[in-house]
């Protein structure tokens, strides 16, 4: 199903107040501002895989939930690489891959 910008946000932000709760127990979508559009902005943003589903006999291997889930996890849990990039120490490399 098509997901909007905001709705992976909510997403998001249900799984930090799950995994890394605020303070005084606010919940994390109380964050979430609106902004004026930037000029040439696109009218609408939505991630939906399901043409690419069809074209490639392609499904995933976890729910949309599952994968958003992992993600804020392994950013919770590698804070170290966050602090990295946020100095511009990444490189733009492929990371996490088995050299097995």
């Amino acid at each position: 199903a098509e997901k909007d910008n905001r709705s992976v946000l909510a997403s998001i932000c249900r799984f930090l107040d799950e995994l890394r709760p605020r303070p005084g127990g606010e919940p994390h979508a109380e964050l979430m501002e609106s902004v004026a559009d930037r000029p040439g902005h696109d009218r609408r943003y939505a991630t939906d895989a399901s043409k690419f589903k069809k074209m490639f006999s392609w499904s995933p291997k976890v729910s949309f939930d599952q994968g958003i889930e992992r993600t804020v996890r392994w950013y919770l849990e590698n804070p170290d690489w966050c602090e990295a990039v946020q100095r511009k120490g990444y490189a733009g490399e492929r990371l996490g891959l088995s050299r097995s």
